[in-house]
């Protein structure tokens, strides 16, 4: 049993940092669910019994979605639909939370809710075309592209959560992550499904002659190194930066040109990042309901 003082000021500390990273990643949109609670709702496109729910939940995919940024770098056509498009650089946090927001509603919302998030970055996606600098035509709901988008980042969030979520998943768990997630990639319209773990790294293989490092995707690279956040997020951002280049893969680290030296990874930036992952992810399992404790 702890101490009343020491508990209500870890409490205190716990709902400062769940605010702080809420209103970073979201922030003033209310939560999608209170997963602290019983579930009784429509179950969605997953359910509360999904591997999807627990891995989603954890605080490793704010690695999974860094390095997923990186890794999408890679393909000239959707890299020139950011570039042409985005205002990432103006406002890097709104962008952020519209992506928090999409991947919370399609993970734990309604199977209503979800469909209206995909109709509506289907309807925006709509008015991303253009001309790429290779000369080739693009379009953000190419399904083609779709598919590069999503298993990129399926791909990023498994990675990050086996090396720094909570409990690794087993290959029968990490097969069913896959498969979960291919509901909503024939939503989403991608043109390929894959349900295995097997199935995606071989999909990812097989898209890699159409991957190509320009000069869109250097300005992203040298942004996401270095973005403008408040000086108090910047160095747990530098760790799980760090944490994300660790897990992309060393051809691709090569040709974003971003080395990692042999033994920083290893000793240095995965003990930080385990660290900081968990402390996130103990913040973000705040109740929702829980009085404030500052107040009292």
């Amino acid at each position: 049993m702890g101490l009343p003082g020491v508990d209500r000021s870890i409490g205190i500390l716990r709902q400062q940092l769940y605010r702080q990273l809420r209103t970073m990643v979201t922030g003033d949109e209310p939560a999608v669910r209170n997963l602290t609670d019983p579930f009784v709702d429509e179950a969605g496109l997953f359910g509360p019994d999904s591997v999807t729910w627990r891995v989603h939940a954890d605080g490793a995919m704010f690695v999974g979605g860094i390095r997923a940024l990186f890794l999408q770098t890679m393909h000239p056509l959707a890299m020139a639909g950011v570039a042409d498009h985005s205002d990432y650089r103006a406002d890097p946090l709104a962008r952020l939370a519209t992506t928090a927001r999409y991947l919370g509603v399609t993970t734990y919302g309604t199977t209503a809710q979800a469909e209206a998030a995909i109709a509506a970055v289907h309807r925006v996606h709509r008015r991303v075309v253009g001309t790429a600098p290779d000369g080739r035509f693009y379009s953000a709901n190419d399904p083609h592209l779709r598919s590069w988008i999503h298993n990129a980042l399926i791909d990023s969030f498994l990675r990050s959560y086996q090396r720094y979520g909570g409990a690794r998943l087993t290959p029968e768990e990490a097969d069913r992550y896959v498969a979960e997630n291919a509901v909503l990639a024939e939503r989403f319209g991608c043109d390929s499904t894959v349900e295995s773990v097997a199935e995606l790294r071989a999909w990812l293989r097989n898209v890699r002659p159409e991957l190509v490092v320009g000069p869109q995707a250097r300005t992203a690279v040298r942004f996401l190194l270095s973005p403008p956040l408040p000086i108090a997020a910047r160095p747990a951002y530098a760790v799980l930066t760090g944490a994300a280049i660790g897990l992309l893969p060393a051809w691709v680290r090569r040709a974003l040109w971003l080395p990692v030296p042999p033994l920083l990874e290893p000793f240095a930036v995965r003990p930080a990042a385990w660290t900081l992952t968990r402390t996130i992810d103990w913040a973000m399992r705040t109740p929702l309901d829980q009085p404030d404790l500052a107040a009292s």
